[in-house]
């Protein structure tokens, strides 16, 4: 779920680009006691997300009107589904109606996306499908959202949640086992020590150091293999670069614990959702 006061703070700016100039051509075009009744259909096949958003918008504009949900939050809807129905003013309707629209497309085409890959994974497997910190600015708590309601899971949420040591840090602290032993030094003991590794000689000297969790950042299949086999019952395995739909039967096979995807929120299409409004009086 999204806190209530950072949904309205985020649905607020968004409305902001769209009507700090009033909607002058809904002013000019609709009568002010117009009503309709406006169904937001899908074009194509997708994971619904982001009911809480779109209506949220509709509501910020107009508390009279009135959204109806027909599609349940991460269920599967198919091209015609109504999603969602909304009733009250035209104009209010229209002043929402991109908004609401823009929220919904971007969250259910995160969900969708994020849903290829979880039902990608064997049965049975421990492989995590998980998001990164490669989000829209501003958009992140809605994003990893749409991760949780594809199924998959969240990495750290922000730079204070967890110590994951990056190549830069290795560079900037003069080695792997340095970057660790400081890490370990002063970090919080609730947080475990992740560390991205690049070659089978980085994963040695990690796992030596004790690293508690190691990334693996773009290595081929046989790397891959021999890494799994050595930090297995010593740290959690997370593969990161080039994680693919086709690579996630593999990745699960070879027993890695955590597949992260920026490709989830940064490279997922929008869903194709469309408004229809039909006028009742």
């Amino acid at each position: 779920m999204i806190a209530d006061f950072l949904l309205t703070e985020l649905v607020d700016r968004a409305l902001r680009e769209d009507l700090d100039g009033g909607d002058i051509t809904s002013a000019a075009a609709v009568a002010p006691d117009e009503r309709a009744i406006a169904r937001a259909v899908a074009h194509a096949a997708l994971v619904v997300c982001g009911g809480n958003v779109f209506s949220r918008a509709f509501y910020r504009v107009d508390p009279g009107l009135r959204v109806e949900e027909l599609k349940e939050e991460g269920s599967r809807a198919q091209s015609g589904d109504t999603l969602w129905v909304v009733e009250g003013s035209a104009r209010s309707i229209l002043m929402a109606e991109r908004t609401a629209l823009n929220f919904a497309q971007r969250l259910s085409g995160i969900a969708t996306l994020t849903r290829r890959f979880v039902d990608a994974i064997p049965q049975g497997s421990k492989l995590r499908i998980a998001d990164t910190r490669k989000t829209t600015p501003g958009l992140r708590v809605l994003e990893r959202y749409a991760v949780r309601v594809g199924g998959g899971h969240n990495h750290r949420d922000s730079l204070g949640s967890a110590v994951l040591i990056k190549d830069n840090h290795i560079v900037a602290a003069g080695g792997v086992r340095a970057a660790i032993e400081r890490a370990r030094a002063h970090a919080p003991h609730t947080s475990r020590i992740e560390v991205e590794v690049e070659s089978l000689e980085q994963l040695d000297e990690a796992l030596r150091a004790g690293a508690e969790i190691v990334m693996l950042d773009n290595f081929d299949s046989d790397a891959l293999q021999q890494a799994v086999t050595e930090a297995r019952g010593r740290a959690l395995v997370e593969v990161s670069g080039g994680v693919t739909l086709e690579r996630v039967k593999e990745l699960a096979e070879l027993g890695v614990d955590v597949a992260s995807v920026g490709a989830l929120t940064h490279s997922a299409p929008a869903s194709d959702i469309g408004l229809d409004i039909e006028r009742i009086g």
